[in-house]
């Protein structure tokens, strides 16, 4: 028999079923939807974790401080006050670097005018912006003569602005910071939330305002390090190293009081945990196509079952036995096509609105439609193949007679 005529006859009678045919299908479409959607998920999550870590600065390394240790106990990595302001001026001399800030930070109460917040503040340097990729939208950032001078202006973050009613026209009010007068000459652009954690909630301040007002340490929380290019990254690491090694009076091979962190080692552990969740997530959804083929092959039985008669007097009028099997393969196989493309739409629909609400946008891999069309394939061959033997094997004579 011809394969149009084969394709003909299996789909005529697929549309004599249409409710059958499409309970059998919902299987199938939610399996592939879910693999789709969830899959476009997890691709879609690595993007705006891996986009917010680019975003916190250009070729970014981040110095930070040891743990402290009392006796046999080691405190938290981070915990030292081993950094100082003069360590990061013996790294911004080293070749390579573009631009650091040390940082202080403290928690104050800020007011302006009827509204307040406790904020966040940051004591840095006049580097900050450009190490930390900031863009100003009114204003403009703190100048290396604030920091000499040591005086009281404040640069603030999106967040804060509008949780202080701070806007077009607020550059050179005064604010309260801790209790003290402060002039706003800047705010920044919106950066985004990372996490728990979000670039728009601060108030940068000089480093030396910091120490005068908020903590007259000398030490330091962290060290932002702008590299000049990515191709340079190794090597001023290593520079750091030895430099703050000197400074520190550490031996070669001994315990370093502080760590170097870069973005490549923040992106490759993203990567790896979110590649392991989308493959988790992958094979949670795979599931459902694994009902939904069961459900395809117990319907096949089914069919082989009612159509016992119909088999007979086809196989006794000249069919062959491997047109009978053709025969419902091509239904099986048109069932899991049809439902599979149906959930290819349903599942890119899903990722464009889940996209949307997480703030990632649609982020969408046309690789997955087609592993999702050939698995819905696989699936209509191996749970199609059982019953279509089965049709294949009846004998004409018992057929004919069967009621």
């Amino acid at each position: 028999m011809r394969t149009i005529e084969l394709l003909r006859l299996g789909l005529s009678r697929l549309g004599h079923s249409r409710l059958r045919t499409a309970l059998t299908m919902l299987g199938i479409i939610i399996g592939v939807a879910s693999v789709v959607a969830l899959v476009s998920v997890g691709q879609g999550a690595t993007s705006g974790i891996t986009s917010r870590l680019q975003g916190l600065g250009t070729n970014l390394l981040t110095v930070n401080p040891g743990a402290t240790r009392t006796g046999f106990t080691r405190g938290a990595a981070g915990s030292a006050n081993t950094l100082t302001v003069d360590d990061a001026n013996a790294i911004a001399a080293l070749p390579g670097v573009a631009g650091v800030e040390p940082e202080i930070d403290s928690s104050q109460l800020v007011i302006a005018g009827t509204s307040n917040e406790t904020a966040p503040i940051i004591g840095t340097s006049a580097a900050y912006a450009s190490v930390r990729d900031y863009t100003i939208w009114l204003g403009s950032f703190l100048t290396p003569a604030d920091v000499t001078n040591h005086l009281r202006v404040a640069v603030l973050g999106a967040t804060t602005a509008s949780n202080l009613g701070l806007g077009q026209g607020s550059i050179g009010t005064t604010i309260s910071v801790g209790g003290l007068p402060f002039q706003v000459v800047g705010i920044f652009q919106p950066k985004g939330t990372s996490g728990a954690v979000s670039a728009d909630d601060e108030v940068v301040i000089p480093i030396t305002t910091m120490q005068d007002h908020f903590d007259n340490a000398q030490s330091v929380r962290t060290i932002g390090v702008s590299v000049a290019s990515a191709g340079q990254i190794e090597l001023v690491k290593a520079d750091i190293q030895v430099t703050l090694e000197g400074r520190h009076g550490i031996a070669p091979g001994g315990v370093d009081d502080f760590s170097i962190s870069d973005q490549s080692q923040l992106l490759q552990t993203v990567g790896s945990v979110t590649g392991l969740l989308s493959i988790l997530l992958a094979g949670i959804a795979s599931i459902s196509l694994l009902v939904g083929g069961i459900g395809i092959m117990n319907i096949m039985l089914v069919s082989v079952r009612e159509r016992t008669r119909e088999i007979g007097i086809r196989k006794a009028i000249g069919a062959k036995a491997g047109d009978i099997m053709a025969q419902f393969l091509i239904e099986a196989l048109a069932i899991s096509l049809i439902g599979g493309l149906v959930g290819i739409a349903i599942g890119v629909a899903a990722t464009a609105v889940i996209g949307l609400i997480a703030g990632w946008g649609f982020v969408f891999n046309p690789l997955t439609v087609l592993v999702a069309v050939v698995f819905s394939l696989a699936v209509g061959v191996i749970f199609g193949v059982w019953p279509a033997r089965q049709a294949a094997r009846l004998d004409p004579i018992l057929a004919l007679r069967y009621e």
